[in-house]
This record gives structure tokens, C-alpha cells and sequence, in this order.
């Protein structure tokens, strides 16, 4: 069984973190810190998401959409 991780993307000026797929996942980060590696970058904010952590790139913060109960 494959499980797809789901990453949410919340702007400063956001009440709440919106699912986000991944080719706007690239473009988000690639807005934000320039041509500077935004696939590596998205390659860490992935393995760091998986343990819960939120991670903030520029003024978007990042994260693993919560399981629903």
C-alpha cells in the first residue's frame, strides 16, 4: 500500500493551511527563495514535515496535512 503524503501551505497573511499539490509546491518555493535549489529545498521540507514539524520558507510555512480521526 502507497501512502501519499498530502502537503498543506499556509501565506502569513493566511488563517488557515490549504492542501497543495506538488508542481505548486515548487513554483511556492521557488517564489519565495529564488533559483536557489527549490527541489532540494522541497526534498528536506518533506523529510522534515514527516515527524510533524511545521517549516517555514520565506513567508509560507509548510506542512504535513493531520490525519483525520
Amino acid at each position: 500500500m502507497m501512502l501519499l503524503m498530502i502537503i498543506q501551505t499556509q501565506y502569513h497573511y493566511e488563517k488557515r493551511f490549504r492542501d497543495t499539490q506538488e508542481k505548486d509546491l515548487l513554483r511556492i518555493i521557488q517564489e519565495e527563495i529564488g533559483d536557489a535549489d527549490p527541489a532540494g529545498t522541497l526534498l528536506y521540507i518533506k523529510e522534515s514535515v514527516k515527524s510533524g514539524k511545521n517549516i517555514s520558507v520565506g513567508s509560507c510555512k509548510f506542512r504535513m496535512k493531520p490525519k483525520e480521526n
